[in-house]
């Protein structure tokens, strides 16, 4: 504010040294004119026959246009001594002549030199009364007005301009500034983690700052989101990691303490719940190498219909297990394509493994190849998507419910489809409901022939996905 202050009273003083100055030099022109107006009436007037009869040096006063003077203009047009005090040794710009006065100011004083209207008897007077070197000439005098005499009218103006200017500096800069002092204390409290902080927004805003607020609101939103994410997924891991690791302490204390006779079935209850372990903390490393762009794609041929047979192969145990049945609908034909078999086969596992979670009664998988791009899906015959989860469910650590569960899922599976299809060249999508009692089906599309050494794949943008699938 102080700049802005600064400015305003640097502004006023030049304005009003430069309007006093532009007045003044108004005032000398305006006396200057009124002179000649005036002395073209006085050349000619009766009272300068008497002024030369008094000559030397005798003026006379006429209304109040000014005080007229018969005096000499000598060499180099220089008045003499009976010319006004102010005057005196005056060197005038040019000669006068009959009919064009010289006019012109000296410091406060506004001057016209005329030559008179004089008779044979006047010309000779003069004559023998100023030499034969000089002219006599009119000279009249009018005082203009010194720049200092409207000086306290001038300051008084410019203090109320001051004070005028300095209370709508105070509120606009206080209007500008006040939200952005707000804004800095939301983000310093969000930053600190009270993430419960929001900025106002009123009608008044102004429009600006309205923006600068929701901005910042829907940052701590999404803060606070991003925390109860947060929270669920810990909830999640540590419930995922205790029970698989309750199991096999269980198991190899019955073991150890020789307390059950199935030694092979307690075998085999431990080696599950160590994969089950080992696919948890791999899909969390998969997810740490994708955030972090290290996860190595390796592209070569791939037959898609063999890819695909053994993805539901892999999955019908389960699937059994569950009371569901799980089908493919390929060619029966090899389908070459050039992609990463690896990591195909890794999308393909959890997209089953999320459908096998929802479904009701059965879990088809598709594909196809048009030439250019490679297209597999994997429907299912559950509740479906809500609508509301659709833009959200390929984030990472988001977790919804279509349908009871006892256990919160860990929200990686999905999060990692859509990683590596990102790294794949692709992307991923959700088309719910397929049918009026729900149903979901998750499509996967890939380049058909992936160059062998591709670019660094961008982060997938989520945003960029037209729907999304529910995450497991």
């Amino acid at each position: 504010m102080a700049w802005i202050m600064a400015l305003v009273v640097g502004t006023v003083l030049v304005t009003g040294v430069g309007t006093t100055l532009l007045v003044h030099r108004t005032s000398a022109a305006d006396a200057e004119r009124q002179l000649v107006v005036v002395g073209d009436t006085v050349t000619s007037h009766p009272r300068v026959e008497a002024l030369l009869l008094r000559y030397p040096g005798v003026t006379v006063r006429i209304g109040s246009f000014g005080v007229f003077t018969l005096a000499a203009l000598g060499p180099g047009n220089r008045l003499g001594q009976s010319a006004p005090a102010a005057l005196r040794g005056l060197t005038v710009s040019r000669s006068p002549a009959a009919g064009s006065p010289v006019t012109g100011a000296v410091g406060s004083t506004a001057y016209m030199v005329a030559v008179p209207n004089l008779s044979a008897r006047q010309r000779a007077a003069v004559a023998r009364l100023l030499g034969p070197d000089t002219r006599a000439v009119l000279v009249a005098t009018r005082p203009v007005p010194p720049p200092t005499e409207h000086l306290g009218y001038f300051l008084l103006v410019a203090l109320g301009a001051v004070a005028v200017a300095g209370a709508a500096t105070y509120g606009l800069v206080n209007r500008y500034s006040r939200p952005l002092r707000t804004a800095v204390q939301v983000t310093r409290r969000l930053a600190e983690g009270e993430l419960g902080a929001r900025m106002p927004v009123t009608v008044h805003d102004l429009p600006e700052t309205a923006t600068l607020a929701t901005a910042i609101n829907d940052m701590g939103d999404r803060l606070a989101g991003a925390r109860e994410q947060q929270r669920r997924f810990l909830l999640s891991v540590s419930h995922d990691l205790r029970t698989p690791l309750t199991s096999i302490r269980g198991y190899a204390d019955a073991l150890a303490e020789g307390a059950t006779d199935d030694v092979p079935g307690a075998v085999s209850v431990i080696a599950g719940e160590a994969r089950r372990l080992e696919r948890l903390v791999g899909d969390l490393l998969d997810l740490a190498r994708l955030d972090a762009r290290r996860l190595a794609v390796h592209p070569g041929p791939v037959d898609l219909a063999e890819v695909v047979r053994q993805a539901v192969a892999g999955a019908r145990p389960q699937a059994e297990g569950s009371g569901l049945t799980v089908s493919d609908v390929v060619a029966a034909g090899p389908v070459p394509v050039v992609t990463d078999g690896d990591r195909l086969r890794q999308v393909l596992a959890n997209l089953l493994e999320n459908a096998l979670k929802f479904a009701r009664r059965t879990v088809v998988v598709g594909a196809r190849h048009d030439g250019t791009h490679l297209t597999v899906w994997v429907d299912d015959d559950g509740p479906g998507i809500a609508p509301e989860d659709l833009p959200r469910v390929f984030e990472p650590h988001f977790t919804s419910d279509r349908a009871h569960r006892a256990v919160p899922a860990t929200g990686l599976g999905l999060a990692i489809v859509a990683e590596l299809a990102a790294a794949l060249g692709g992307g991923v999508r959700a088309e719910s409901p397929l049918a009026p009692d729900g149903g979901t089906r998750m499509v996967l599309w890939l380049p058909a022939d992936f160059p062998p050494s591709p670019p660094a794949a961008p982060r997938s943008s989520r945003a960029g996905r037209s729907s999304r699938a529910l995450q497991d």
